[in-house]
């Protein structure tokens, strides 16, 4: 760590190392979630050069917003779940019920994307389609008025917030590994086909590209900024080039009830800025069945060739069948991002493995958008040690990712009031 950091407005602590030290600001800052709000509480919005990554809490789905260095924007996820499904096992709507999800997230957005240059969503990933990522299809869902479609979740953003590109898995057939076409994925695609024809781009995420994901506005201002595209439908990226291998069998060879699933075809990628790598990879999983279907455990070959990385979203929410050995191992993450909203979110094996000193002796936090009470108090010997247990988490990169903070927003309204900040944190493990 160097013995100064960059002012960025009044929102970053100016500490040198000796009193970084000498008065335990770690601990203090692991803390300030329980004895209150961070001075000064403003949340800065974000200045050219810096890369900021806000995971959104609605407690009704997955949703991350990346503000790139040239105030390019990528937004990976837009999920709501119906609420009236399993209603007890879910986090409390955020802010509220008075709005759906994908409403909420795109007026987060746009609260954030002010200070950028086009106010626009530039490229929205898909990682794949299940609802809590896409958004779901309910009988409430309302009539879009830009096409024949409903919202819900993506729709739902682009109602009100323009999205310029988007990138999934299945364009253009939708039909690996087989024909995709449930109510929620079907109402996806018409959205699709009505935005297309109002200057919407779509294209295939290309597992293995460095350059389908870029910066619009002033990229030759960041050369050391780029992401990576390293899975999707079960093909890798090798760590060459942009090749890739496969590691699903051809389909032809397996009985259909060993096809693929839907959580290990998820895209994945990684964002670097300098020494800084952040992951994210949807619903990938490491569960084979218990040793019956090798090629289920998509989750340990990507981590391979993402890690280490200096901060990650942790895959399928910390459900049981993620963050596998492999993982933890490969990944050596500083900050682990859980984006909960469920019971089940996370198993209590999943935090055990972040937290062993066995796989990976290195320091690991962990922060969630939105721990259920019904977790917090299953995992209450694991969970208590988190971070942050509910909240927006930010991660706000410097300009050539030497360093990064983060800041926990209060999600209870629409104030982005700062609960916590914790770092600075160096991007490159010492």
């Amino acid at each position: 760590m160097r013995d100064t950091q960059p002012v960025y407005g009044e929102a970053m602590w100016h500490w040198n190392r000796r009193q970084f030290l000498s008065t335990g600001l770690f601990s203090l800052l692991a803390l300030t979630e329980r004895v209150g709000a961070v001075e000064p509480s403003r949340f800065e919005p974000w200045r050219a050069g810096w890369l900021d990554l806000h995971h959104i809490s609605t407690g009704r789905g997955n949703s991350m917003l990346a503000i790139l260095p040239d105030g390019t924007s990528l937004m990976v996820d837009a999920g709501a779940v119906d609420e009236t499904s399993d209603a007890r096992a879910l986090a409390p709507a955020r802010p509220d019920a008075s709005r759906r999800p994908g409403e909420w997230i795109a007026r987060y957005a746009a609260r954030h994307l002010a200070a950028t240059p086009a106010k626009q969503i530039d490229t929205f990933v898909l990682s794949h389609f299940h609802g809590d990522h896409m958004g779901q299809l309910t009988a409430r869902s309302p009539q879009s008025k830009l096409g024949n479609y409903k919202l819900t979740g993506v729709s739902d953003v682009a109602e009100t917030l323009p999205i310029r590109r988007v990138l999934d898995r299945g364009f253009p057939d939708y039909s690996y590994p087989g024909p995709i076409s449930d109510p929620s994925t079907l109402n996806y695609r018409s959205f699709l086909k009505a935005q297309q024809a109002r200057g919407m781009k779509v294209e295939r995420f290309r597992a293995g590209a460095s350059g389908q994901i870029s910066l619009m506005y002033e990229a030759a201002k960041h050369a050391a900024f780029r992401v990576r595209n390293l899975a999707s439908n079960g093909e890798v990226w090798t760590g060459e080039g942009e090749k890739t291998r496969s590691l699903f069998p051809p389909l032809e060879t397996l009985p259909r009830a060993q096809w693929p699933l839907e959580n290990p075809c998820s895209n994945a990628l990684r964002i670097e800025y300098g020494g800084f790598r952040y992951y994210i990879g949807g619903d990938l999983t490491w569960d084979t069945r218990f040793g019956s279907q090798p090629w289920m455990d998509a989750e340990s070959p990507v981590a391979k060739v993402a890690g280490p990385v200096s901060a990650a979203s942790l895959n399928h929410h910390g459900y049981y069948d993620s963050t596998g050995e492999s993982f933890v191992r490969a990944m050596q993450a500083r900050i682990y991002v859980l984006q909960s909203w469920h019971a089940s979110h996370p198993a209590f094996d999943v935090l055990d493995r972040i937290y062993s000193p066995v796989l990976e002796p290195g320091k690991h936090d962990v922060l969630a958008t939105d721990l259920v009470e019904a977790a917090e108090i299953v995992e209450s010997r694991l969970s208590d040690r988190m971070l942050s247990q509910q909240g927006h988490v930010v991660l706000r990169i410097e300009p050539g990712g030497e360093r990064f903070w983060v800041v926990v927003l209060d999600s209870a309204d629409e104030s982005d009031r700062v609960k916590a900040r914790f770092g600075p944190f160096n991007s490159v493990s010492e």
